[in-house]
């Protein structure tokens, strides 16, 4: 990011101890590659070129499947442009090789190149030197995210790749490093040559891209593409032999408050064959150490698992500090279940995990050490009276749609503190949480939402086109942006795809309906704890949860959230949940589903007010005349969505303004448009609403 500083490591859920690390963000050789002859011309081994020429193009692509989904998916937003395509360059252009500042992508201002035309082929260059103090270290090139398809040499040797524009990688770099001839003297570092090409499609709409636009000009809800590195890259040296992070293995379940009990799988890298090993696992909460077990690993399998209590004793609770004893007491039971010290909005309680691996030895020193933290919460979406439950309590969502856009920086934040600064501007509207809509986001906006008490529904970027291509691409993506957030306990529920997008047929096609499926069962198969939000809006196969979007206006929603027919009725023409899929034949081919009795109904998607400004495109699904009538309408919408009953919860669109569409509470720059204080007052009379109905309703 723009504004990290050097000390400021980029994964600190998950931290190794004698951290030896280097930032690579900042200045990198670039060059675009529209005719893809650098890997002919070997630009790996001989060094980006300073310029290469590419012919004119014959003609602009056809990009009439795109601009049908585009008229499908943006009907009812705002009047699209004519025409609005990649213009296609008649004459011979050169282009010249330049810096780039990673990790910002060339579309936007921050980067210091900020074109805007389509360019599928990139070529990234630097030097990079050794970082390892010992032998028996690995040195290892991590990757954020980068979009879509990376290849990566060192000194033109070939080390990896990778495909996923959204999810972080890891390339061992030693073995290339070591046979590298590089430079350098004896006394110092060596140096290598670090190369890296991206290959990410304009117009693949089999590609999950998100909100990443394939037109020219950003439009509708649509916004401007982000290709190649966009999120943090760094060097770090690791031992041979160590504890892996959640991507690789490392899970702590943390639901389980009435036992008390933290379940850790912890996996382990690099190990020989035959080595003997043992693994520690330590919690302290506050500095107060509250268990300690060790277990030795298995010789056939490189994980263990530990039943952790996380009970504190009266003893060491009364060990705490009075700051922090003060701040949860615990005789609030809201903040306390037995000794277990409970993470919610309210209160976000975290603990420190300690882990540590040693060989069998009892003298040996750790091989490794790393520290993460986590919070106790038991979340329930079944017990079958329309509420979501945290620690056993029901749970009002007030949600904020969140599409993690900045202005001149894009999809990548300015700074690491934006992201907790989008948190704390979200819990001063208000909200207690946000709907991450179409983008997996930097995770340490999730350590930033652990430690403010902040929900989050994680959400992926999807595609938009179905295909065998398609499945084997999200199935891979998906999966892994389970496995890297899997150990955040503010992360309460997933959603793997929205508003039918991709699935262009769930009304007669079984295929789609199956793979909707596949991926909620995966998701409940890495991750059983907490809901699977299939389908976010409509056309649900999967009856976790209801959720549905609705962008009326106050008389529509009050009108739809007042009856359960008005709930479950088409929502954009289309059923709330499949129904059964029947042959010329009459045989039933898909039984499809029905909203589940008793599960949750939450109103995903509302509101999307922008205030009339007479300037340019912007837009909103409804517009308000001023701040004092985008007031009154939020007052009407977010009130109808809760009188009915049986809505607990809502998301409003949206957090702050992106580009054309301008119905965030915030504009672009995170100013506010109307105070925050009167929003939060309306929400927090909708949620206190909302227990008096579900007080009401439970006496009947």
């Amino acid at each position: 990011m723009a504004e990290q500083a050097d000390h400021e490591y980029p994964r600190p859920d998950f931290r190794r101890s004698g951290l030896t690390w280097t930032s690579l963000n900042g200045p990198w050789d670039f060059i675009f590659d529209d005719e893809d002859v650098g890997l002919i011309q070997r630009w790996q081994q001989t060094g980006l070129p300073a310029q290469v020429t590419a012919n004119a193009t014959a003609q602009a692509r056809d990009q009439s499947e795109a601009e049908q989904i585009t008229q499908k998916i943006a009907a009812g937003t705002q009047n699209l442009l004519q025409g609005n395509l990649f213009k296609h360059h008649a004459e011979t252009k050169t282009y010249e090789k330049r810096k780039i500042t990673v990790p910002f992508v060339y579309q936007i201002e921050a980067s210091g190149i900020n074109e805007r035309d389509a360019h599928e082929v990139l070529w990234y260059e630097r030097t990079i030197s050794d970082l390892r103090g010992t032998e028996d270290s690995r040195i290892v090139l991590r990757f954020g995210a980068v979009d879509y398809e990376t290849t990566v040499w060192i000194d033109g040797q070939r080390v990896d790749g990778n495909q996923g524009g959204h999810v972080p990688f890891d390339i061992d770099l030693t073995e290339a490093m070591d046979s590298a001839s590089g430079s350098g003297s004896q006394s110092g570092p060596r140096s290598v040559r670090l190369t890296v090409r991206v290959l990410d499609s304009t117009y693949d709409l089999t590609q999950p891209r998100g909100k990443q636009y394939w037109g020219a000009e950003p439009e509708s809800i649509f916004y401007t593409p982000s290709s190649g590195i966009w999120q943090n890259v760094w060097l770090e040296a690791v031992p041979l032999t160590r504890i892996a992070d959640s991507s690789n293995g490392t899970v702590l379940r943390s639901n389980d408050i009435e036992k008390g009990e933290l379940d850790a799988t912890i996996a382990v890298l690099g190990r020989r064959s035959g080595q003997s090993l043992r693994v520690e696992i330590e919690a302290s909460f506050h500095g107060i150490s509250v268990s300690k077990e060790t277990k030795p690993l298995p010789r056939e399998v490189d994980t263990v698992s530990f039943p952790l209590s996380m009970r504190l004793s009266e003893e060491q609770y009364q060990s705490l500090s009075d700051e922090v004893k003060k701040s949860c007491p615990m005789t609030d039971s809201s903040a306390w279940h037995n000794g277990i010290a409970l993470w919610s909005p309210d209160h976000p309680s975290l603990y420190t995990i300690t882990l540590r691996l040693y060989p069998t030895d009892p003298q040996s020193q750790a091989l490794d050490e790393v520290t993460l933290r986590t919070g106790m919460r038991s979340l329930s979406w079944t017990h079958g009276n329309s509420t979501f439950t945290l620690n056993n309590r029901p749970l009002f969502q007030k949600l904020c749609l969140d599409q993690g856009y900045w202005p001149r920086t894009g999809m990548t934040p300015p700074s690491s503190s934006a992201l907790r600064t989008d948190i704390q501007l979200a819990q001063a509207m208000g909200f207690n949480g946000c709907r991450k809509h179409q983008k997996l986001e930097d995770p340490l906006f999730l350590h930033y939402a652990n430690e403010l008490g902040y929900l989050v529904w994680s959400e992926m970027g999807n595609a938009y086109a179905f295909s065998s291509t398609y499945t084997s691409r999200f199935d891979d993506e998906w999966a892994r942006a389970v496995k890297r957030d899997i150990n955040h306990p503010c992360i309460i529920a997933w959603t793997p795809v929205n508003e039918s997008w991709g699935y262009g047929d769930l009304k007669n096609d079984k295929r789609q309906r199956d793979h909707i499926r596949s991926l909620v069962l995966r998701t409940k198969v890495l991750d059983p704890t907490r809901p699977v939000n299939d389908n976010c809006g409509w056309e649900h196969i999967y009856d976790d949860l209801t959720t549905f979007h609705d962008y009326a206006d106050a008389d529509g929603l009050s009108k739809t959230c007042g009856t359960m027919d008005g709930v479950l009725g088409l929502k954009a023409d289309r059923e709330l949940f499949c129904l059964p899929i029947v042959d010329a034949e009459g045989r039933t081919v898909d039984h499809g589903v029905k909203h589940r009795e008793g599960a949750p109904v939450i109103c995903t998607e509302m509101g999307g007010v922008n205030i009339k400004t007479g300037e340019g495109r912007d837009w909103g699904y409804t517009t308000a005349s001023g701040p004092k009538d985008l007031l009154k309408r939020i007052e009407g919408m977010v009130m109808g969505v809760v009188e009915g009953g049986i809505c607990s919860g809502f998301v409003y669109t949206q957090l702050a303004d992106i580009e054309q569409e301008t119905n965030g509470v915030y504009d672009f720059e995170r100013k506010e448009k109307l105070e925050a204080g009167k929003v939060k007052e309306i929400f927090t009379r909708a949620e206190r609403r909302y227990f008096e109905l579900l007080e009401k309703r439970g006496q009947e």
